[in-house]
């Protein structure tokens, strides 16, 4: 499993050498009883594969990236909000009407015939209102939730993943230095890892209680993404476009290729400092996919032909040309 999330997931083996422990222990028989199998905390800047890694590892589970139950913390910042998670109780107006996202036969939902562990994901979980902090308590620890009509919610078959940019601002100042003696030097990669790792975790006490920390299985800061990994996840992206094309259109289906020309556009409008790989798949999107698909619905790309994408210095497009074997050759 390792080795397959590895090849999903790019520059950041630390945190799932620390995550797939948990899966193959719980898949052994060994889990802890009484609470999740494991509870994680991935910290970071934005663009770094915090929410990737859980996809991937749903794909691993259960053959769909989708097979997860997703909680969006910006939708419950409000503190009346969060009774939509749980439902409204008896008496209270509404009570029939709102059904509880989280309840054991969702968690059930995202189980498969290969694993029955059930993925949950809070995501940002520094937008939701403190109420949900709370709620999420005795999730943590007992593995029971408590729904508005009395039932209970069993959570000892989930493993929880709890996503955060808290300390962002900090980890790009500590990465960019605009003065002093940091800013002219090269640090070591060790040292600034440790470095992020201190900032995220300041940030983390800050906006955290004590008992709620205590009650996280594993912390993990995911360091910014260089060069080499940012050109492995362009190959992944493209990969995942060309199976696309093969799986919708048969034997019609045909093939891509980038120049090197190609690339650099497409990682230098796609990749930021700031951002990471964010909006690399919509930059592939806009600037790839939609010319290419523009070709194929004016009857331009023969079946098994080739469509090499190119960019000259000081364009600002991808030219394309379809060419047969014969002409690649």
């Amino acid at each position: 499993m390792l080795q397959s999330l590895t090849d999903k997931i790019v520059g950041q083996d630390g945190a799932l050498e620390q995550i797939v422990p948990y899966v193959e222990m719980y898949h052994a028989g060994l889990a802890p009883e009484g609470r999740p199998v494991g509870v994680f905390l991935l910290l970071g800047p934005t663009g770094t594969g915090k929410t990737r890694t859980v996809e991937a590892l749903a794909g691993a589970l259960h053959g769909n990236e989708k097979a997860l139950l997703r909680v969006d913390c910006g939708e419950f910042q409000m503190e009346h909000e969060v009774a939509k998670l749980i439902g409204a109780p008896p008496g209270y107006l509404g009570h029939r009407e709102t059904t509880p996202m989280l309840t054991q036969a969702k968690l059930n939902a995202v189980t498969s015939e290969t694993s029955n562990l059930s993925i949950v994901l809070f995501d940002e979980i520094e937008k939701a209102a403190p109420s949900l902090n709370r709620l999420l308590l005795g999730v943590l620890d007992k593995a029971t939730l408590k729904l508005g009509d009395n039932s209970t919610v069993n959570f000892e078959r989930t493993i929880i993943f709890l996503t955060s940019n808290l300390g962002a601002r900090g980890m790009n100042r500590e990465l960019h230095p605009t003065f002093g003696f940091e800013a002219l030097t090269e640090r070591p990669k060790q040292e600034v890892g440790r470095k992020l790792e201190q900032i995220a975790m300041q940030a983390v006490k800050k906006r955290f209680t004590p008992e709620f920390v205590n009650r996280i299985d594993v912390i993990n800061t995911y360091m910014p993404l260089d060069g080499p990994a940012l050109d492995r996840i362009l190959d992944h992206q493209v990969a995942d476009f060309q199976r696309h094309i093969r799986t919708r259109l048969g034997q019609d289906a045909f093939y891509v290729e980038l120049t090197k020309g190609a690339r650099e556009f497409l990682l230098r409008n796609g990749t930021s400092e700031e951002f990471g790989a964010r909006e690399l798949k919509r930059t592939i999107h806009r600037h790839l996919v939609q010319p290419i698909a523009s070709l194929v619905a004016r009857g331009e790309v023969e079946p098994g032909s080739i469509v090499l994408a190119d960019c000259r210095r000081n364009q600002t497009m991808l030219s394309l040309r379809c060419m047969l074997d014969e002409e690649a050759a």
